[in-house]
């Protein structure tokens, strides 16, 4: 009845296995969560014994956007670490290097057929794009529609089994393992490293309410008497500005010449080590003050300004005149959608999102000289997505003949490229393109998840078969594929690159593609700075590993 009902109705089939899947996969075991995507696979390869089935054209269209919205929210960080982040990108070089050599080493042993071979690379580096690029791929080898079939059902079911331990093994590696090879205590290491950025003490999540790293504090002026504001805020580096001054009977414009007088109520805000500091020179502290709020202005900017990209927070602030940066502070940094540290000593790279905190005049003028206001619609430019994905399927019927190796980009492939090139595009012209942050978030958990279903509810039938076939030989080549390219990374970045600790182990992480591994690792590390390191190589990665599916298909099927 309930198998029936799912071959009549095959929504049916594909909204229960988002929902049980999503179910699944929010699950903790410690560190370790499957995630909505594999869930909705495991629950679709269940479901799809009953023969329900999702028609192509609606699998296809979720994958063109998912790809797309991928390569557009990673366009900008992309191209921003091609070049620059050189030490770090060398360690995504290792990891594609690495899998294509073991996959291949796979292939040879194994006897393994393209889309098991092609299953394996995906989740083995949980990556679930390449199953869209290889599927493609290997509709394009022009063998008959139930080989194709065969071979699109093995790519899920290997890459089902190797995820799970595929993400098992990069968790452990990257919190628990590497640290002991490096005999580092990482707590240690990664607080070491935040004060050596500029950090005023170790960061938790648990700490930030109680100490913002952006105070305001109100003042009655005392020992600080006859000092200007000018020589108050440079002697404490511009560190800290004050906001406002109120003299009795009336409130005084804040000029940098204005000399401060006994009995003046002000404002002091800015960074909290320097506000505590004055604080003692300053007079007594007023609980209550009422105009308190006047710094609490919050607004997100997009940086633009080339010659500021690969500069520190410090130099930023250090180069710019005291005039146009007073008033001015970063209290966050949002880069690839993760929170990175806004330390004196963090780079800036083009494309961040900065969280400006100052009054409402000082954060519009900090706006205006770093980029452009992250505006806050929720409309999306249809047009501009339209276009920017039949560019992408245009890219994808390029092809060729590489050394004998048949490769073809396919829909997946060019939107990928085609979503880099729009969201470059966008980042250098804002006022074109809307997608805002949180459609394309919708478009690609959506995209992705409904891919998903579609070929794991194909692939059920088939799934038991290669299971049986290669036995415990996945699970192992998916646990190799993690510790080789981890280890050959982790010896490199140490050894010769000379990456911090914390740093090159959340670049290991992102070279993986792995959130999971980089939530383990901010946990066991009690900061955030291995977000720093993970941020460029999870960019890096997470463009190439895709385009690895058509290169796997090809190579495998010549070698084979």
């Amino acid at each position: 009845m309930i198998g029936e009902l799912l071959r009549s109705q095959p929504e049916i089939a594909l909204f229960a296995c988002l929902a049980i899947g999503y179910f699944i996969g929010s699950f903790h075991i410690g560190p370790i969560q499957l995630g909505g995507v594999c869930g909705t696979l495991i629950v679709a390869l269940v479901l799809g014994q009953s023969g329900a089935r999702i028609a192509p054209d609606l699998k296809n269209i979720a994958f063109a956007l998912f790809i797309f919205a991928l390569g557009f929210t990673g366009g900008p960080q992309f191209f921003a670490n091609i070049g620059r982040g050189w030490r770090y990108g060398l360690l995504s070089l290792i990891e594609i290097v690495s899998v294509l050599v073991l996959i291949m080493i796979a292939v040879s042993v194994l006897r393994l057929d393209v889309g098991t071979a092609s299953g394996l690379l995906a989740g083995a580096a949980t990556e679930s794009a390449v199953i869209g690029t290889a599927s493609e791929a290997i509709a394009k080898l022009g063998l008959g529609d139930a080989a194709t079939q065969r071979l699109q059902a093995n790519i899920v079911t290997a890459y089902s089994v190797s995820y799970l331990f595929g993400l098992v093994t990069i968790v452990l590696f990257t919190s628990q393992f590497a640290p002991l090879l490096l005999r580092v205590n990482l707590r240690e290491e990664a607080e070491r490293v935040w004060r050596k950025l500029g950090g005023e003490g170790a960061f938790s999540e648990g700490q930030s309410a109680a100490a913002p790293a952006l105070v305001g504090r109100a003042f009655r002026i005392g020992k600080a008497a006859g000092i200007t504001v000018r020589a108050l805020e440079e002697q404490y580096g511009y560190n800290l500005t004050v906001e406002q001054i109120e003299r009795p009977g009336a409130d005084l414009p804040v000029a940098m010449e204005t000399r401060l007088a006994a009995g003046d109520l002000v404002l002091v805000a800015g960074r909290r080590a320097a506000v505590v500091a004055a604080s003692a020179g300053l007079g007594e502290e007023v609980l209550g003050a009422d105009f308190g709020q006047l710094f609490a202005q919050r607004l997100n900017v997009v940086l633009t300004r080339p010659d500021v990209d690969g500069m520190t927070v410090a130099q930023l602030r250090a180069q710019a005149k005291p005039e146009n940066a007073r008033g001015v502070y970063i209290a966050a940094i949002t880069r690839l959608e993760s929170t990175i540290p806004a330390l004196p000593g963090t780079d800036l790279h083009r494309g961040d999102v900065l969280t400006l905190v100052g009054a409402k005049a000082d954060v519009e003028r900090g706006a205006k000289r770093l980029g452009y206001v992250l505006p806050p619609t929720e409309k999306t430019d249809f047009v501009y997505l339209g276009l920017g994905v039949l560019v992408g399927m245009a890219i994808g019927r390029l092809g060729g003949t590489i050394g004998g190796v048949t490769l073809a980009l396919g829909t997946g492939g060019g939107c990928l490229l085609s979503g880099l090139l729009f969201g470059w595009v966008r980042s250098r012209h804002p006022l074109v393109g809307s997608l805002p942050s949180a459609a394309a978030q919708i478009l690609k958990d959506f995209g992705l998840a409904t891919f998903i279903a579609a070929v794991g509810l194909s692939a059920g039938p088939d799934a038991i078969k290669l299971v049986r076939e290669y036995g415990l030989a996945l699970p192992l080549a998916g646990i190799l594929m993690v510790l080789v390219p981890g280890l050959l990374s982790l010896w490199v970045g140490h050894a010769l690159l000379k990456l911090e600790a914390p740093m090159l182990l959340g670049a290991i992480a992102g070279q993986q593609c792995s959130t999971p591994a980089i939530s383990a690792l901010v946990g066991v590390a009690g900061n955030s700075t291995p977000v720093i390191g993970y941020t460029i190589t999870y960019a890096l990665s997470n463009i190439l590993l895709p385009l690895m599916g058509p290169v796997v298909v090809g190579l495998a099927g010549k070698l084979g």
